[in-house]
């Protein structure tokens, strides 16, 4: 299989690919086009069919794997495709792991991982309140599938789970180098601050909002299940489920960024600045390592989710 990572001008290309978004447009003439998206584990491309009234080009709808004959062009400095024939491919035709971008790091280790921070929590009420969610294994399968965005960062299978560990490990070793931080505090809403995620966003191949995502977002998802979760916990202190919820509520750090309050507690600072730092590094990794037009100077130009113009180290 030929990746979309390795697609360059005048390539021909004949091979599978998942059809994430189908749309019909208009061209100037009043005839109609259809604008596609394509995607494979290493990214995904704009296709253009252009005469949808061909034979060669047979009824598909997003979603579908398709076999894609066509050739790669270049349109305002990014690849696009413009497919010649199309047709849904049969189930034997593909596998299905190929086209989904897939964490880097072990779905093993991060579970193993993710255990030794639970275990490391030594008061026992917060230890109760993670082993409720990550003991159960239904939650435990559907963190772990997840990803941490629709885009911008950790947008993968396992990349909430990898999003939440480097926060978590950034939090603790904050809390060694100020040893007066709840250590057992940070590392628990480390842990649990974007479990609304796993309401919020629905699993591949899809990766979209669901509407409790749409309607309440995953700050308040995640303070509701949390507050279920601690109602089933016999006498749980009440101004520690304040203080946990809290970190939860505030982490984006800022009202315009989504937290309903903003950081109050010296843990609820900490977890909020390594929360956005990591979803910044991680941001930059991935645009850097992409095939984004880079200019000769290494400049990929203005993101917008960075509010900056970004390039690569000499």
């Amino acid at each position: 299989m030929r990746y979309i990572s390795q697609f360059t001008d005048g390539m021909h290309i004949n091979d599978v690919y998942l059809c994430k978004q189908k749309t019909i447009a208009l061209t100037k003439n009043g005839k109609e086009y259809a604008n596609v998206v394509l995607q494979d584990r290493t990214g995904q491309i704009e296709a253009k069919i252009w005469d949808l009234g061909s034979p060669a080009i047979n009824d598909f709808e997003a979603m579908d794997y398709v076999q894609v004959d066509g050739v790669v062009t270049v349109f305002n400095n990014a690849n696009q495709l413009n497919v010649h024939r199309l047709r849904v491919a049969g189930v034997d035709e593909y596998v299905a792991a190929d086209y989904f971008p897939v964490s880097e790091r072990s779905m093993e280790e991060m579970k193993a991982e993710l255990s030794a921070f639970i275990a490391s929590v030594k008061d026992p009420w917060l230890n109760c309140l993670l082993r409720a969610f990550f003991e159960n294994e239904a939650f435990l399968k559907n963190f772990m599938e997840h990803s941490a965005a629709k885009s911008v960062h950790h947008s993968f299978i396992g990349g909430l789970a990898e999003h939440t560990l480097s926060v978590a490990y950034m939090c603790d070793q904050a809390a060694k180098h100020y040893p007066y931080v709840k250590r057992d505090l940070l590392i628990t809403g480390a842990l649990l601050h974007d479990v609304g995620k796993t309401k919020e966003l629905s699993l591949f191949p899809s990766n979209e909002y669901t509407d409790e995502g749409q309607l309440l977002g995953h700050i308040a998802i995640g303070a509701s299940m949390v507050t279920e979760c601690i109602h089933h916990i016999k006498d749980f202190p009440k101004p520690l489920a304040n203080e946990i919820l809290h970190l939860i509520l505030s982490h984006h750090g800022e009202l315009e960024y989504g937290s309903p309050k903003k950081p109050a507690l010296m843990e609820a600072f900490i977890l909020s600045f390594m929360d956005d730092m990591d979803a910044k590094v991680e941001t930059m990794r991935e645009l850097i390592g992409s095939k984004a037009p880079i200019n000769e100077d290494g400049w990929l130009g203005y993101i917008k989710v960075l509010d900056t113009n970004i390039r690569r180290t000499v």
